[in-house]
């Protein structure tokens, strides 16, 4: 026994033998030497952290802070480049605020949002900017748009003409057959609204969404579009829009069900039109990434594009003894790749994706490691600069998160899948068998909390389920679609587009039966935001270093698992017109509706509460005494040593409001309750400040507005004034002074 055990046990020994090896100079040499390199992976990473701070603030900071803190923090590193330690953290603080930079650029590049638009009917006339298909119509978005009056309803009060410079979209009349295509200039009598707050607040902000898709207002039709002027399209992106609408009108002629509909999304990733009932089977399934054209596509289409270009060049002796083949092939597949991503929208999935494949390219061309966590980083880099706003939405989450998932557990699992790779094909079929299951393990975790935070919900069988669908799509599908898109100019593309159906139609079933297994999806509880942080870092700790010390990353993975048990979710929530009130007790959560129009909000509801929900009741009690209703009111006390709040249903006076904390209400309440303990949170209350959230505590109520957590931002309207009195068309008398 060595002489460090004598006299104690052996778990004392490893303990002491860790804390040794911890301590040791030679293990942080060790340490030093098997990381090196990588800390410049972690630069991208403080970069979006930096982003994330600028659209956490409740206010507008100074133009060019950012930029002021970025250039200082570079000189900072420059002077200090000869010390590891001081030159690594000022490189990180250089990068956060570079991060922080590009949001306030991005910012600052948009219109400013439309105020005051008339709630009310008007004449709508602009150009066609897209036009998506619907399961149930279509969605027109309109540039260039100029509100006018109602000619059909004469008010006594003139609205002036409008010009807007940011884009409207509307759903059209049901029944509207009007052939419109990107180009035509159209008019549309129509009722329009600006974008919605959020359901909650500190729920997912739709309006900032609004503000950086240059979206000003939405609403519908309330007759059928009318062409004022025939126009082609008159820039490239109206012109691939055109060719994206084209496309998926070809398609639809020969597949007008859903099959269509699954393929017009894989080949021009517009995704409106498929069936809901088809949709959820995907999300439940965890196939959603199938229908979000991505990574998955952009290879498959690339590499569709590389063994035509190579097996055509094969052809000739000539190319194939004297030309660099496999660049030629390499570049010709990024050229098909940028088509592709441009003709589905360019978002950040494929962006993201593309970007990865021109350093794809660029390495192929220098003989270098084509994949990496260093081009990753890179293409990450490139987003954040270019669209920075997407950095806190869950397609750009997921997408990182799964790409860094596969790059480094492939380079951690490499030497045992080497092992498994023989010459027979039994091991060759069981190689890839186990190559599939791992990327579909790998890409599945890793993008699992994003999915959980943003939607509340998880799946439980989509290890299975991409199994059998990805090779489906990656061998039929996609290859049958890039052929149907060679064919059109043909008019051939039924020869391509059938069989392509066929295979969706195979999608389609593995979606629904997956979908059909017991419990395929389950909910989970709302997870913070401090705790998709602390997961996030710890997914980046665990997929950047390359030695043991990664493991530590499970740790920071796991507090974030655990963190919605320290989250506290409000007891009472106000929409945003007080057309729905929702009351959370431990049995469940009670609604009380006013006004129709809110399911969104309710869902969204439930989602952060992970609760089902019900109707208040009309009368007696509920959830063990917490909720007891009258006609007029009812008394609601979520807990024991919480205080009570009213919420009123019509009632002119509150009764009893000693004790009362909170004075909940649809409409205004102010003075029904004189009790100075209770405040009133009520329709004036979301008129001014948004949706409103409330805390029963045992020393009052806690208030919290959209606006106290939004603040005064960019995308954020500013808060509404009192209407003012339209002056009386009628000739006032003259007084008779005598």
């Amino acid at each position: 026994m060595p002489p460090i055990m004598g006299g104690m046990g052996l778990t004392q020994a490893l303990v002491l033998r860790w804390d040794l090896t911890w301590a040791s100079p030679a293990w942080w040499d060790r340490l030093l030497e098997a990381e090196r390199g990588r800390f410049i992976l972690w630069l991208p990473v403080f970069m979006g952290a930096g982003v994330l701070t600028y659209f956490q603030l409740a206010y507008e900071p100074p133009p060019w802070l950012g930029a002021k803190i970025a250039a200082a923090c570079l000189a900072l590193a420059l002077a200090a480049w000869s010390w590891s330690v001081p030159r690594a953290a000022a490189l990180s603080a250089a990068f956060a605020a570079l991060g922080f930079s590009s949001a306030q650029f991005a910012t600052a590049r948009m219109a400013p949002i439309e105020t005051d638009l008339p709630a009310k009917a008007m004449s709508v006339s602009g150009t066609v900017r897209a036009v998506e298909i619907l399961p149930n119509g279509r969605r027109v978005t309109l540039k260039t748009v100029t509100l006018s009056p109602d000619l059909q309803k004469k008010s006594l009060v003139a609205t002036p003409a409008r010009d807007l410079v940011r884009m409207v979209r509307f759903r059209m009349a049901k029944g509207d057959t009007t052939d419109i295509v990107t180009g035509d200039r159209v008019r549309v009598r129509a009722i329009s609204r600006p974008p919605l707050p959020p359901a909650w607040p500190g729920g997912w902000d739709t309006q900032r969404d609004a503000f950086f898709a240059n979206l000003g207002a939405s609403g519908y039709a309330l007759g059928r579009v009318e062409i004022v002027e025939h126009a082609p399209p008159d820039r490239l992106a109206s012109w691939i829009q055109w060719l994206r609408e084209t496309i998926a009108a070809r398609i639809t002629a020969v597949l007008p069900n859903a099959e269509g509909k699954i393929a017009i999304t894989l080949l021009t990733g517009a995704a409106r039109g498929i069936p809901e009932a088809d949709h959820a089977a995907f999300r439940d399934s965890g196939l959603a990434h199938i229908l979000a054209v991505a990574g998955l596509h952009i290879g498959i289409v690339m590499g569709f594009a590389l063994t035509g270009i190579r097996t055509a060049m094969a052809l000739s002796e000539r190319a194939s003894l004297f030309w660099p083949t496999r660049k030629i092939a390499a570049v010709f597949a990024l050229a098909v790749g940028g088509f592709y991503m441009v003709l589905t929208g360019a978002h950040v999935p494929i962006i993201r994706s593309f970007a990865m494949a021109c350093l794809f390219t660029l390495a192929i061309l220098a003989g270098r490691q084509p994949v990496s966590v260093c081009g990753l980083g890179i293409a990450g880099l490139a987003l954040m600069t270019i669209a920075p706003q997407e950095v806190p939405g869950v397609s750009f989450q997921m997408s990182f998160s799964a790409v860094l998932a596969l790059i480094s557990g492939y380079e951690a699992m490499r030497p045992w899948l080497r092992k498994l790779y023989g010459k027979s094909w039994s091991k060759r079929f069981l190689s890839h068998l186990v190559a599939l299951a791992l990327t579909s393990t790998l890409a599945g975790t890793a993008s699992l909390p994003y999915g959980a935070y943003h939607f509340g919900h998880i799946q439980l069988y989509y290890i299975f389920s991409n199994m059998a669908a990805v090779p489906l799509t990656a061998f039929w599908v996609m290859p049958a679609g890039m052929i149907s898109l060679l064919l059109m100019p043909l008019g051939l593309e039924a020869l391509a587009l059938v069989p392509m159906g066929w295979g969706v139609t195979g999608i389609i079933w593995i979606a629904k039966a997956t979908a059909a297994l017991p419990a395929a999806t389950l909910a989970v509880p709302h997870m913070p935001e401090w705790g998709l942080a602390v997961l996030s870092a710890g997914i980046a700790f665990l997929g950047i270093w390359r030695s043991r010390i990664r493991l530590f990353g499970l740790i920071a993975i796991g507090i974030g698992i655990a963190s919605p048990l320290f989250d506290r979710p409000p007891d009472i929530l106000l929409s945003g017109d007080a057309g729905l009130i929702g009351l959370r007790t431990e049995q469940g959560v009670f609604l009380h509706r006013t006004r129709s129009g809110t399911d969104f909000t309710r869902d969204a509801w439930l989602t952060r509460w992970h609760a089902a929900g019900v109707p208040a009741p009309a009368s007696g009690e509920a959830a063990s005494g917490a909720l007891r209703c009258e006609k007029e009111f009812c008394v609601f006390r979520p807990r024991a040593d919480a205080q009570a709040a009213i919420l009123m249903r019509g009632a002119t006076k509150a009764p009893a409001c000693e004790g009362i904390a909170a004075l909940i209400s649809a409409e205004p309440a102010r003075g029904l309750c004189p009790y100075r303990g209770a405040r009133p949170v009520d329709r004036f209350t979301v008129w001014k400040y948004g949706p409103t959230a409330v805390w029963l505590e045992p020393g009052g109520a806690v208030v919290v507005t959209d606006r106290d957590v939004r603040g005064v931002r960019p995308w954020v309207p500013p808060p509404p004034k009192p209407r003012a009195r339209p002056p009386s068309p009628l000739p006032v008398a003259p007084v008779d002074s005598g």
